[in-house]
């Protein structure tokens, strides 16, 4: 690698304000209205007229949610309520974008706002992978490279999920109104981790903590299957509340602890064989993490660094040599680097 400028820059501190306050009215909010904010419209049946709120899903598919009869003012304006809501953040959420803050297309959204409002998150729910980076980034109002491809959106638990309800993943995604089924290639021998937009698009996929890379584990609560990832324990423990942006929402989810995300993608960096892409993608990840912890909260990483599982460590100090090279621009996170020992 050559010499390498800033990982990142920071947004202006109104606009990381904006975020704030976003995520903010989010986070007050019991249930997301699924899809676009929508309008209310009157129905006529069965002798009576009733309320309806005319909203879209996912693009290009129309659908109406009952909202009530016509008499029942108080369910009209509650839901005239939340249509505002709706559309403010949808319009905050249009210039956060403009602005560089990372948002997710609609149908990770669609996906998101299901799994908040059937309390997935609350129950120990974590999103990993970029989308977990990506939101991260957003949260400390930072700008950074990122995938420009579409990732699938990833997910996975450390530890039996306690939902009110007992559902499927597979019914929870097709509760978005979209057509997700098992990713191709499943068998008795080997069932499906994955599932997959009908035609082709957008992969959701489920991991768990497992000592053998690779491994395919059962998860009960979901009814599905997770690939199993060495290390996942330590990268979810103490998992944060954090929000992500998507299509016009703001999601109150579930994200890694930012100071193992640098050591068990420092870790995963080592683990690519062949693949360097990947490979370099952990290792700026984890760089520019640390560069913005360092930089932006003081954050000081030897305690964490002591906290990791020594493979982790030991993946650390294997890097070094790479990391300086990534953090020349950042002297700060780069000695934090050096006095790891």
């Amino acid at each position: 690698m050559g010499n390498h400028g800033p990982l990142y820059r920071l947004h202006e501190t109104a606009i990381r304000t904006l975020y704030a306050q976003v995520k903010e009215r989010a986070n007050s909010t019991a249930e997301l209205l699924p899809g676009t904010p929508g309008s209310l419209v009157k129905r006529a049946g069965t002798g009576h007229e009733y309320w309806y709120r005319s909203y879209y899903p996912a693009p290009s598919r129309r659908s109406e949610q009952f909202v009530g009869t016509v008499g029942n003012a108080a369910a009209y304006e509650a839901m005239q309520g939340r249509i505002a809501h709706s559309e403010w953040t949808t319009k905050q959420v249009a210039a956060l974008a403009k602005f560089g803050y990372r948002v997710a297309d609609k149908v990770v959204a669609s996906v998101l706002v299901e799994l908040h409002n059937r309390g997935a998150f609350k129950a120990g729910m974590v999103v990993v992978g970029s989308l977990a980076y990506s939101s991260w980034l957003n949260e400390y109002g930072a700008v950074a490279a990122q995938p420009k491809t579409q990732e699938p959106l990833e997910l996975t638990r450390r530890q039996t999920l306690k939902l009110a309800s007992k559902t499927s993943l597979l019914a929870m995604l097709q509760a978005t109104q979209l057509p997700f089924a098992e990713m191709p290639g499943g068998s008795r021998k080997k069932p499906a981790t994955a599932l997959m937009l009908s035609g082709g698009g957008m992969r959701v996929e489920l991991f768990a903590p497992g000592p053998i890379l690779g491994e395919i584990v059962f998860v009960p609560e979901l009814e599905w299957h997770a690939l199993a990832i060495p290390f996942y324990d330590y990268l979810l423990e103490g998992s944060r509340d954090a929000g992500i942006l998507a299509g016009g929402h703001c999601v109150p989810a579930m994200l890694p602890d930012v100071t193992r995300m640098i050591w068990f993608k420092l870790y995963a960096s080592t683990r690519h064989g062949r693949d360097l892409a990947s490979a370099e993608k952990d290792l700026a990840i984890a760089a520019t993490l640390a560069a913005i912890l360092v930089e932006t909260d003081g954050v000081l990483l030897r305690e964490s660094y002591r906290e990791a599982p020594r493979v982790l460590r030991n993946a650390a100090h294997a890097q070094l040599p790479r990391l300086e090279r990534l953090l020349a621009e950042h002297p700060r996170a780069r000695d934090e680097f050096r006095k790891l020992r």
